[in-house]
Order: C-alpha cells, then sequence, then structure tokens
C-alpha cells in the first residue's frame, strides 16, 4: 500500500525532516521560524545602531564580526555626513552690527538662503541690554541662523522707543514674523531659553540631531529597552510554540 505523503504521520514526519519527502504546503519549519527570529533581531540592532554616536560605533567595530563590521561601518557614515551637514550649516555665532544701508542686503537678500533674524534696539534701555546679551548666548548655540542688531530709529524711521526691543524674523526672502517689546517674553525674567523657545516656534532655529539633549536620550533609551524586552519576550515564546 502506497504511503500518503500528505498524512499527518510520525513516520511521514521523519521523511520529512531527512528531506525525503517534500514538507507540507504552507509548513513552517524550525529552520523558517530561525530565519524569522535571526531578521527581527538584526532589525531590532540596526534600529540601535541608527541611534549611537560615531564614538559608540567605533566601539562596537572591535568587537564586530564581518557582518556586524559591514552594518557599523554604514551607520557610521551616515552619522559622519549628518554632522558634516550639520556643520556646514553652521556659518554664524555671534550678532552683526548693521545699518539701514544694509538691511536689504544683510537680512531681506540673506534670508533666500537661511534665517535672519533682526534686532531692534537702543542700548540705554535695560530691557534691551538684557535681550542683547541672551541674544548673544542664542547666537552661539544656534549658528544656522543669521543674527544682526540694528538701532530701532536708524532702521524705522521715527520707530517708538517703547516698541523696542523687536525682533523681526525673515526666511525665504519675507518677513514671517515679529515680536513688539519683551513682554511675551517674561520681560526683565526673560531667559535665553524663552528666547530660544519663541524663535523655534515660528521656525527660525532648530535643534540638530547630533545635540539632543541627555533628557532626550534617556526617555528614547527608556523606550529601546521596553521594546527589546518586549521582543525578547516574543521570540521566546515562538520558539515554545515549535
Amino acid at each position: 500500500m502506497a504511503n500518503n505523503h500528505e498524512e499527518d504521520t510520525e513516520w511521514n514526519d521523519i521523511l520529512r525532516a531527512k528531506g525525503i519527502i517534500p514538507q507540507k504546503e504552507g509548513q513552517i519549519t524550525e529552520a523558517d521560524i530561525v530565519d524569522m527570529i535571526d531578521d527581527a533581531i538584526a532589525k531590532r540592532d540596526a534600529k540601535n545602531y541608527e541611534e549611537k554616536t560615531v564614538d559608540e560605533l567605533d566601539e562596537l567595530l572591535d568587537e564586530a564580526n564581518e557582518d556586524e563590521e559591514r552594518m557599523l561601518m554604514e551607520y557610521r557614515q551616515q552619522r559622519l555626513n549628518m554632522i558634516k551637514q550639520e556643520l556646514s550649516e553652521d556659518k554664524f555665532g555671534e550678532i552683526q552690527h548693521i545699518y539701514k544701508t544694509d538691511f536689504v542686503r544683510e537680512v531681506s537678500d540673506a534670508s533666500k538662503d537661511f534665517w535672519v533674524v533682526a534686532y531692534l534696539y537702543k542700548e540705554y534701555l535695560p530691557v534691551c541690554k538684557l535681550m542683547g546679551a541672551h541674544l548673544a548666548t542664542v547666537a552661539a548655540r544656534n549658528k544656522a541662523t543669521k543674527f544682526v542688531k540694528i538701532i530701532g530709529d536708524q532702521c524705522i524711521p521715527d520707530y517708538p522707543d517703547r516698541n523696542l526691543p523687536t525682533l523681526l524674523i525673515y526666511g525665504q526672502g519675507d518677513m514671517k514674523a515679529q515680536l513688539v517689546g519683551a513682554a511675551q517674553l517674561g520681560g526683565m525674567n526673560m531667559k535665553p531659553e524663552d528666547i530660544e523657545a519663541y524663535l523655534r516656534r515660528v521656525g527660525a532655529i532648530k535643534i540638530p540631531e547630533s545635540r539632543t539633549s541627555r533628557t532626550e536620550e534617556a526617555k528614547k533609551s527608556s523606550i529601546r529597552s521596553s521594546a527589546v524586552a518586549a521582543l525578547s519576550d516574543d521570540d521566546e515564546y515562538e520558539s515554545d510554540d515549535y
């Protein structure tokens, strides 16, 4: 009597395991399970690589096998390219003093290529002295954005001192936002972070990826750890079933 290869018998299982008869259509083998687990782990590890710094990738390279080394080198180059791009954007870092005759060239035209923050002030006003000091800090932190300053009534004839300090924010060749006075930033209690928060809201500055705060990194690390733990649990569960 001929053996039915489609039947689920112990003998057929032995024959399939030895490759004598073909696996049943749609049946998942132990090798398939191993491949799926390997793929899941590779995807998990790749996500971790994306979050690592160049130094951290260098440390992993010392211990990596050939396949891991190839992947690590790829992510290392990506991180270097990202840092290089950010550095190429760091053109400024200080507040440049300009005059009315410079305004079109240094602000309107310049803003076609990058964001420009024009600071209108009067030196004798205490709130202007405070904002000027804070803007110097903000400019040093955000070198991809151009900061200029100009005496208020030299920029706009008869511009009243009560409107000072004033920020004119330019991008794409046009004025995108303006801030008149310092009340919105806390007045004499303002901090550099208040100015940065406002400029981020209007799009004039951004936080480069390579300078993500330690707090944000800790949050991401916690999320990744939870995800890895969940994946490990799933792998165990699938392995036990087969």
